[in-house]
């Protein structure tokens, strides 16, 4: 039976779960332009609304979802920040409908419709679409296109210090190779001198995140605009997928079925709803954390108290107003040089999915799928329709979808 009283070694192990969070639960609100004090609160009620729907029992936690970067980066810049959130909180729809789907036709209409051949390219376009993106943020401390070789140095010590961490981390110290990273650039960067504690030092101890965020333009009630939407939506097709393997994981880890107990339509169902609030409040979408999971593995503690102790934690972090200030003040080559492994990371992942699923690329029903996925999406392929218009990763997943019901299959 799960421990359900909460001692003080419960509550360090809870914060400890957080601890292994934060460093990724920050850093895609700081890459988009979103407020990390926003994501803290989401990702916390994100966890606690899942743990409710799957009756209290995964040990999983919820935090930003790295797959949504680049949409939220260009459906900013295109759309604005609050049709961006309009078109997240109806992503939330895509894993509501799947899991309406799986709990009536089972979990094999997911290998149906979105097969690796499928979303095995989308993941890979998702992080190759930001590679310029993650070089251009190491070149300088502003942002600008000029070339500051200390910045470019910052990147070099952040990048290899975080290569080091994944490569040769053991027990807890492997599982924060993010955190690691960027606490040793910032450090470095403190030496040369690049930091800015103006903002620190005017921040109050405590604060209302959204007052701050609607006054620094990083937080608008979401507005639902068509294009926003359709942009959106096929980006979560990814997640979605990632979310099923993340639940065979930790199943695995556990020794418990939490595929029919409580059953995969369930925790489909929590991470949408999460999501769905998550940004409407103003967060990015949530999604389940295999960073966790490790830990959980690690610690041979499948309470999934710990993860309602962490969510609780992390509500209260958003309302530190100089916690929030101290985030923002991280020099962009710090966050450039996590960016060059993360992305590549994204995109390996995307091939071991087609490895994983023994995928045959010689076969030329799949050969035409990939590449036809990957070059709509890294080539920014656009369709329009009038007022409406589907480009880059959205494109490309909607193209791989119809793709695989439309071409016939080869014995």
């Amino acid at each position: 039976m799960q421990k359900t009283t909460i001692d003080f070694k419960t509550l360090i192990m809870g914060l400890q779960m957080l601890f292994v969070a934060f460093g990724a639960l920050v850093l895609v609100p700081l890459l988009t332009g979103l407020d990390p004090s926003i994501a803290l609160f989401t990702a916390g009620i994100g966890t606690l609304i899942f743990h409710s729907i799957t009756k209290n029992s995964i040990p999983v936690f919820l935090a930003s979802s790295f797959a949504f970067i680049a949409p939220i980066q260009f459906g900013i810049a295109e759309y604005g920040l609050s049709a961006t959130l309009g078109g997240l909180a109806s992503a939330g729809l895509v894993y509501i409908i799947l899991a309406l789907m799986i709990k009536v036709k089972g979990t094999s209409i997911v290998e149906k419709y979105l097969p690796a051949v499928v979303t095995g390219p989308v993941i890979m376009v998702i992080g190759l679409k930001l590679a310029p993106v993650a070089v251009g943020m190491t070149k300088n401390f502003d942002g600008g296109s000029g070339t500051d070789y200390s910045a470019i140095l910052v990147a070099l010590v952040t990048l290899s210090t975080t290569i080091f961490v994944v490569v040769k981390g053991k027990g807890m110290f492997g599982l924060v190779p993010i955190f690691i990273g960027i606490f040793t650039g910032y450090i470095f960067s403190l030496i040369l001198g690049v930091v800015n504690f103006a903002a620190v030092h005017e921040a109050s101890w405590f604060s209302i995140p959204w007052i701050s965020a609607i006054e620094n333009g990083t937080y608008a009630f979401p507005t639902f605009d068509f294009r926003a939407i359709l942009f959106v939506l096929p980006v979560a097709i990814a997640p979605a997928i990632e979310h099923v393997g993340d639940i065979i994981a930790i199943s695995s880890v556990a020794e418990k079925d939490y595929l029919k107990k409580p059953g995969l339509h369930r925790t489909l169902m929590g991470d949408g709803v999460a999501t769905t609030i998550a940004s409407f409040l103003g967060g990015p979408p949530n999604t389940t954390y295999s960073e966790v999971t490790g830990a959980v593995a690690l610690l041979k503690n499948f309470n999934p108290l710990l993860m309602r102790i962490a969510a609780v934690f992390a509500i209260s972090l958003a309302f530190l107003g100089k916690l929030g200030a101290v985030l923002k003040t991280i020099p962009i080559p710090v966050m450039g040089g996590i960016m060059v492994l993360l992305f590549g990371m994204i995109a390996a992942i995307g091939i071991n999915s087609l490895v994983k699923s023994k995928t045959d690329i010689a076969n030329p029903r799949n050969l035409v799928i990939i590449a036809v996925v990957l070059v709509f999406g890294i080539g920014d392929m656009s369709l329009g329709f009038g007022d409406l218009q589907l480009a880059g990763i959205g494109l490309a997943g909607i193209i791989g979808v119809l793709l695989n019901i439309l071409l016939p299959k080869q014995k």
